[in-house]
């Protein structure tokens, strides 16, 4: 597949190939999400956001560990068939849907202890904006998680960079301090991991 097409659809999953798309990346990209994770130390009591869930590929965890999970995306077609998938978390008031972006989030402020992100910030159009958002919707002493692939990796894959913004970690890191978060710091399990795994608190 050329790299304009899985970009849009990485992007912005639509129709059978935004479907077949994210269960390829759910498949690929399990270590990282496995990994990071474990970097929201998640609790029974806590409210946890994800943005960008794609595939949703780390749903049914944050469901297991979570008090009650919210999800955002872009992707109206995401969202519908995420709904069919984890109806019965939603009947049960543990999962909510909502469509909308990083940089304009449908929820209260201060409505989250823990905000988890995935191979979404190449889609942000400002990290300022984004992480701005998220600190808003965090409550004091709030964790983000932010996990991607570093530009150097990225770039080599020859994305188009109308739709793809490569990211290195100086960038993220830069845009949480700008937008007041402290506690930064980057985790990977060995250090020869490609990807990234960024926490910081509110």
């Amino acid at each position: 597949m050329p790299p304009r097409f899985i970009a849009r659809q990485l992007s912005h999953p639509t129709g059978f190939a935004g479907y077949v798309v994210a269960k390829l990346m759910n498949r690929h990209n399990a270590k990282m999400n496995a990994f990071a994770l474990r970097q929201l130390e998640l609790t029974s009591v806590d409210r946890v956001l994800e943005i960008g869930f794609g595939g949703g590929v780390a749903l049914q965890s944050l469901i297991d560990k979570a008090d009650s999970v919210s999800a955002v995306d872009r992707s109206s077609d995401v969202i519908r068939r995420a709904k069919a998938r984890f109806s019965v978390a939603i009947k049960t008031g543990r999962l909510n849907f909502r469509e909308g972006s990083v940089e304009a989030l449908p929820f209260e402020t201060g409505a989250f202890g823990k905000v988890y992100t995935a191979n979404t910030v190449y889609f942000w159009s400002s990290l300022d904006a984004g992480f701005t958002e998220i600190h808003r919707v965090l409550m004091p002493g709030g964790r983000v998680v932010v996990a991607f692939l570093p530009k150097e990796r990225m770039d080599t894959m020859s994305f188009p960079t109308d739709i793809f913004t490569s990211r290195s970690p100086e960038d993220v890191i830069a845009a949480l301090r700008e937008a007041y978060f402290k506690n930064i710091r980057i985790e990977r399990p060995e250090p020869t991991t490609a990807w990234n795994v960024v926490v910081a608190t509110r």
